[in-house]
């Protein structure tokens, strides 16, 4: 079975442009959200095994909603993108449990290569 990919992002041609890549390498998209609270939300309902989460986004940033998710699950696995490559919020995000980061605009083999070292 496909392994399921939540994808967050505020912006909706981000979420194809992911969901292009994903579908492609044969990962099934469990679900899409445009904000962390969201995220959370369907990562209770959906339990997906990678979680891909954009940094900034209203009602909840994602640094907030990683570390809500991680709460819920510890084991949960989300790889964080942003368009700012600030090192400060990449050292939150890793400190807070994202197994990696890729920064915006996508390459496709960047996102590839995030996605197998998360969840293989």
């Amino acid at each position: 079975m496909a392994k399921g990919v939540l994808i967050v992002d505020d912006a909706s041609f981000m979420r194809m442009m992911l969901k292009d890549i994903l579908v492609k390498m044969g990962y099934e998209v469990a679900g899409e959200a445009e904000n962390g609270l969201k995220a959370v939300e369907l990562y209770k309902r959906l339990n997906p095994d990678l979680v891909l989460m954009d940094i900034t986004m209203p009602e909840m940033d994602g640094i907030d909603a990683l570390k809500s998710i991680r709460e819920y699950d510890p084991k949960a696995c989300v790889v964080m993108c942003s368009a700012m490559g600030q090192k400060a919020m990449v050292m939150e995000a890793v400190q807070s449990g994202a197994r990696d980061f890729i920064v915006k605009p996508f390459e496709k083999e960047r996102v590839e290569e995030a996605v197998q070292k998360a969840i293989g």
